[in-house]
């Protein structure tokens, strides 16, 4: 590798004296390399690698993010539509009102796995504290948790060597 990069500047050198005339000395030899331009070429390959991965990074972040947006609010509606539910249970809404019907309707999916897993508490007034919907809350703010981490690994910059 270090042979080509020493033959392409000695090439570049000569075209340079043939079609300058100012670049020409008074020698014929071609420029010689200094002992320093080595390092400084490597150095200068290695700046370029990190700034196109910070730019891959940045592209990569950018991507993520947004997904990470949609994300959360897919599970803002999920909290939203569960937590209604929760205080429609807890004041013991009326059943046949058609707010309530569309409520449980749209969040019965997403109660549906949870249903029956955990006994109701009801006061003698009537007030019933939906435990399986309390639960189902829990599950999901730590499934929202563990993708916005997993996002998080997949927009991580990775380490250029």
């Amino acid at each position: 590798m270090e042979e080509r990069r020493v033959t392409h500047q000695q090439v570049t050198s000569r075209v340079e004296y043939e079609a300058d005339p100012s670049v020409r000395t008074l020698t014929d030899e071609p420029v010689v390399i200094e002992p320093g331009a080595e390092r400084l070429a490597e150095l200068r390959e290695r700046t370029l690698r990190e700034a196109e991965a910070t730019e891959n990074a940045k592209a990569r972040g950018r991507v993520v993010g947004r997904i990470g947006l949609a994300v959360d609010f897919l599970f803002f509606l999920v909290y939203a539509l569960l937590g209604i539910r929760l205080v429609l249970a807890l004041l013991n809404a009326r059943q046949d009102a058609p707010f309530t019907q569309w409520i449980y309707g749209v969040s019965e999916p997403l109660y549906a796995p949870f249903r029956g897993l955990l006994p109701n508490l009801t006061t003698e007034a009537g007030f019933t504290l939906a435990l399986p919907l309390v639960f189902a809350l829990l599950v999901y703010a730590l499934l929202h948790a563990a993708i916005r981490r997993l996002l998080r690994v997949f927009s991580a910059r990775p380490v250029v060597v």
